[in-house]
């Protein structure tokens, strides 16, 4: 996993990620259909407008690389929406778990991140201090946008993908682009409620929001329709809300295209929601239990399959520690990361 450090104007920012790209000599084989070309191009004017800051980070790193700018916003924009599509079906590959609860008045996120596994080589965990915004991490399978995060006021965010409905997608700004969104400009629960229901969201997705007070909600999100899910409260007391790769609300499931367990998503909800149950002491050791499969089944996805949990995060909210694996947490360590928190004190 790469560990980045960004800095400055949204636009020297993608030079800096361009630069790292020409020095890599990466390549970008993008392959897009009429469908999703035209979705993310016009995506892609909607981040223009919301977030500028993404939009022209994105046109520093193409300035930078000689990539023509519409056609890799649009591929950024297909990420957690519509990047793969087979016979009018979404067939994107994510699943993953992630969950935020309070304990001993301690707010706590963890995350498993379950993909294929080619994308662990290029996995980053990126330090953004951009000049007119917050300070925070970015988790992300990709770059500019991502999967998870925490920022510097001791607030956290993750998407969780939902297979949506072709017919349903609309141009929009997508989850990964959602969370980092509100990694930037929010600072409370309560702030990023707000932004979200303003924003025009793409596709069906998960966005859970916690915070160091220890509000936390998921947000059920559609083209035409967002649901706030509340948290649960245990039997200590402790406060606790759980997302997968399904919608569970009532109010939203008819917008949710997969079997509803999309890579055992069932038993990996019941595996989180069993032993959060009874989770009073402890909490990062027995977190690490939980995203390690030694309470029931989490990581443990057979070889054939070709998809693991490539790193797990667990992210303290009032303290701003960061631990991480960058692999499979049945197999290993957790690093601190304590970029943030340093940054934070050296205000």
């Amino acid at each position: 996993m790469y560990h980045w450090r960004l800095s400055g104007q949204p636009y020297k920012i993608g030079q800096k990620i361009g630069t790292i790209f020409n020095r890599c000599n990466a390549t970008f084989p993008i392959n897009l259909d009429n469908f999703q070309l035209q979705y993310g191009i016009e995506s892609g004017k909607l981040l223009e407008k919301y977030f500028p800051e993404a939009y022209e980070e994105v046109r520093g790193i193409t300035d930078t690389i000689g990539y023509p700018h519409d056609k890799f916003l649009a591929w950024l924009m297909c990420m957690g929406c519509c990047l793969d599509i087979d016979e009018n079906n979404c067939t994107e590959v994510r699943g993953c778990t992630a969950f935020a609860f309070s304990c001993n008045g301690i707010t706590y996120y963890a995350r498993n991140n379950d993909l294929p596994p080619f994308l662990k080589a290029i996995s980053k965990s990126v330090l953004y201090k951009p000049t007119n915004g917050n300070k925070f991490i970015l988790n992300t399978s990709s770059f500019t946008n991502g999967e998870e995060g925490i920022n510097e006021y001791g607030l956290t965010t993750a998407m969780t993908f939902v297979v949506p409905k072709i017919s349903e997608i609309k141009a929009g700004i997508n989850s990964v682009f959602l969370v980092r969104y509100i990694l930037e400009k929010c600072k409370t629960v309560k702030e990023s409620i707000s932004a979200l229901q303003a924003l025009p969201v793409s596709s069906s997705c998960n966005i859970l929001i916690a915070d160091k007070s220890g509000e936390m909600v998921v947000m059920e999100c559609n083209p035409h329709k967002k649901f706030i899910r509340y948290p649960e409260t245990n039997r200590f007391g402790n406060k606790f809300i759980i997302t997968v790769n399904q919608l569970l609300s009532p109010e939203m499931i008819e917008h949710d295209a997969s079997d509803k367990n999309a890579y055992f998503s069932k038993e990996r909800y019941a595996t989180a929601y069993n032993a959060i149950s009874n989770l009073h002491n402890s909490p990062i050791e027995q977190t690490k239990n939980i995203l390690g499969g030694k309470c029931g089944f989490m990581c443990q996805y057979a070889k054939e399959i070709n998809f693991e949990t490539i790193w797990a995060s667990i992210f303290n909210l009032s303290d701003l520690t960061i631990y991480r694996s960058e692999g499979n947490p049945s197999k290993c360590t957790f690093i601190t990361d304590n970029r943030l928190k340093d940054c934070k004190c050296k205000q």
